[in-house]
């Protein structure tokens, strides 16, 4: 049963010393698609790079970039950073979605308003290009889905690591994206036990955020897209589901919202 690895950045060096392995294990557990969200300047050379020298090895998944500027990049520079991301978005390369964008109140508010500006600016991109969206939104969900109101019915995507409320995630359904469920599915104390048998299959993609938010039982070391396999069993058991039923919803969700079939 195939899997999808919807975000993971898999480009940074964390990844240089096993590259190839690790992608040979996420492939022996299933995972046959993986989708690289965007940074800012300093990596999007690595995600490019990965995604085409990766294209001649068999077994494999198959690896998709997005294009976007990170809102923990978003800093004094943020016009120039903006304006790398756009040429990359126009350089012929064929990008699947604008991302990973959206806000940060977590790190630093310096920039708060040049965050909301950023946002605008790609979700613009997006709609100019009939792409989806990718949205990071730690410590601001709320004020995320306050943004996205404003575009309704013109953009779709995924609200990425999503740990959110039931209210929040209903708010987020409403306006036609998927919620992103990766490793913390798995912890303990998550509340995503609560919320996710109240909002079905038909709204959840899969990611890891590797090597960040490893699931249980390797939390604390290097996540891989390998774990989605894991991400996918706990779900089951919480959502009172088949393994298969959820790895074949999630995977169509996640095909569907990037426009591949």
């Amino acid at each position: 049963m195939s899997l999808i690895d919807t975000h993971t950045h898999i480009y940074l060096p964390d990844f240089d010393n096993d590259i190839n392995a690790m992608l040979d294990r996420a492939y022996r557990n299933g995972i046959e698609k993986i989708f690289l969200p965007a940074i800012d300047s300093e990596t999007h050379d690595r995600v490019l790079k990965l995604c085409q020298t990766r294209g001649g090895i068999d077994p494999k998944p198959t690896i998709y970039p997005m294009m976007g500027v990170h809102p923990c990049s978003i800093k004094e520079n943020y016009k120039e950073e903006l304006e790398i991301a756009c040429e990359y978005l126009n350089n012929g390369t064929k990008y699947y979605a604008v991302g990973e964008i959206g806000l940060d109140f977590y790190w630093d508010v310096t920039y708060r308003e040049q965050q909301f500006e950023a946002f605008d600016i790609q979700i613009g991109w997006a709609m100019e290009r009939g792409l989806p969206i990718v949205i990071h939104s730690r410590k601001s969900t709320y004020e995320c889905i306050e943004v996205v109101k404003k575009y309704k019915g013109r953009i779709n995507g995924i609200f990425h690591c999503f740990s959110g409320s039931l209210e929040e995630a209903r708010e987020i359904i409403k306006l036609g994206f998927y919620l992103g469920i990766g490793g913390v599915a798995t912890y303990k104390n998550s509340g995503l036990r609560e919320v996710l048998p109240q909002i079905g299959l038909s709204n959840i993609v899969f990611e890891t955020d590797a090597p960040y938010l490893t699931p249980v039982p390797h939390r604390g070391k290097r996540n891989e897209p390998a774990y989605i396999k894991l991400i996918c069993e706990e779900v089951a058991k919480i959502m009172s589901k088949g393994y298969s039923e959820v790895a074949e919803t999630t995977t169509q969700n996640a095909l569907k919202v990037f426009n591949i079939s």
